[in-house]
């Protein structure tokens, strides 16, 4: 236990016999005993109080991991998420709005000129169909 061999057990029992007696060496030797089980008990209380207390940090350590892996796991869902979603975007053609006809007199929306090319053409076409007897002036 604490290199304490046989033969130096027995030079300190002899030592002890001596300069305690006969009559209160079993009384030293049993509050030995007491004082010795109770720093076992003290040190294994301890322990236990130590060894609680890691299991509780891992356990707060380990609970923290999981949730920054399922804040990564999100953001990185997320990401996928927009990432899709903005190539699905892109790949889907754009369809124009319906076109509305225009008033009667008005010019009609055409791409800019390009060189050579006639003017918009007025929307004379649209016009209700007169009523005979009817003419516009």
């Amino acid at each position: 236990m604490f290199g304490i061999g046989m033969p130096e057990l027995l030079v300190i029992l002899v030592v002890a016999l001596v300069v305690l007696g006969p009559n209160r060496l079993p009384e030293v030797a049993r509050a030995l005993g007491k004082g010795l089980a109770e720093f076992r008990r003290a040190t294994s209380d301890i322990n236990e109080e130590l060894q609680k207390a890691q299991r509780a940090i891992e356990a707060e350590a380990r609970a923290a991991e999981a949730e920054r892996r399922e804040a990564e796991r999100k953001a990185a869902a997320a990401a996928q998420a927009a990432a899709s979603a903005q190539s699905a975007a892109a790949s889907t053609p754009t369809i124009a709005p319906p076109a509305t006809a225009a008033p009667v007199g008005e010019r009609v929306a055409t791409a800019p000129p390009t060189a050579g090319a006639a003017p918009a053409e007025t929307v004379a076409a649209a016009a209700p169909p007169e009523k005979p007897g009817e003419s516009r002036s």
